[in-house]
């Protein structure tokens, strides 16, 4: 079951909170998107199938949608918490520019663009659509569109996955789901049946990033979630993401995002004062 609380408009866009309860495996019916539209995930994760590319969406990994594309959807790890911005043709072209399909589906969020998604959230809550929502929404919607500019034409469809999309996805399975072996990349890489050179290799391919990165980015995205739900103790979250200590967790946070866990806390929660 799916629904959706508009949580603000502007001129040219306007910002959904989607929550979805489905735990179904299969892919949905298809669907036809009717406008332009990114969705970034807050919470859970799932599987989205589009022009024959398919890509498991969590908060590491956003998405975009054009009119008159068929989509499918899959909820094999449960429900999901989705932000869904909306765009009028005119807002979408003036970001993105003359080529309004975008080269690729799917846009890797770094933790500075997930801070960026939660502050939109927290300034949608403030009730000031017009300022500074759209102050916080245009600059994340122009970052993102900006990574997938220069579109090939509309026949020319996105390249199949590959052995290293395969890798990868299955290693994001792991550490999105805390797998044992996950804590290193000796035993993810066993895990995987491959080499932790083949495995390290396709992260660099798939994502532009290092496995060490990506994994350290979804630790910080989780010490995101839980400082904007109040967590209160630092030690705590620390030991609970698999910080060696507090420090460490300060350092990790500070270089991903540019600001301490405590000033983060302040910017998720106080967001008339940030």
């Amino acid at each position: 079951m799916r629904s959706a609380r508009r949580l603000g408009t502007g001129s040219g866009f306007a910002v959904d909170a989607v929550t979805c309860l489905d735990d179904q495996p299969r892919w949905s019916a298809p669907e036809v998107s009717s406008g332009h539209r990114m969705v970034l995930v807050r919470r859970g994760r799932f599987r989205r199938g589009s022009d024959g590319h398919t890509a498991v969406v969590d908060p590491t990994l956003a998405y975009l949608a054009i009119p008159g594309e068929e989509e499918r959807f899959a909820h094999p790890a449960g429900g999901d918490e989705c932000t869904a911005l909306y765009l009028s043709p005119g807002l979408w072209r003036t970001l993105a520019g003359d080529d309004t399909r975008p080269a690729r589906s799917t846009v890797y969020v770094d933790a500075r663009l997930e801070l960026a998604h939660r502050r939109v959230l927290s300034a949608a809550r403030a009730g000031d659509p017009a300022y500074e929502l759209a102050e916080a929404l245009l600059p994340l919607v122009s970052t993102t569109l900006s990574q997938v500019a220069g579109a090939p034409t509309p026949a020319t469809p996105e390249r199949s996955p590959g052995r290293s999309a395969t890798i990868v996805e299955a290693a994001r399975e792991a550490i999105a789901t805390g797998h044992p072996a996950a804590d290193g990349l000796v035993p993810l890489a066993e895990l995987l049946t491959v080499s932790p050179y083949q495995l390290s290799r396709a992260f660099t391919r798939e994502l532009g990033v290092s496995l060490t990165h990506y994994r350290n980015r979804v630790r910080v995205s989780n010490t995101l979630d839980r400082l904007e739900q109040g967590e209160a103790s630092l030690a705590t979250l620390a030991t609970d993401l698999g910080f060696a200590d507090q420090a460490h967790l300060t350092r990790t946070v500070r270089r991903y995002v540019g600001h301490t866990p405590k000033a983060l806390r302040h910017l998720l929660t106080h967001p008339s004062h940030s």
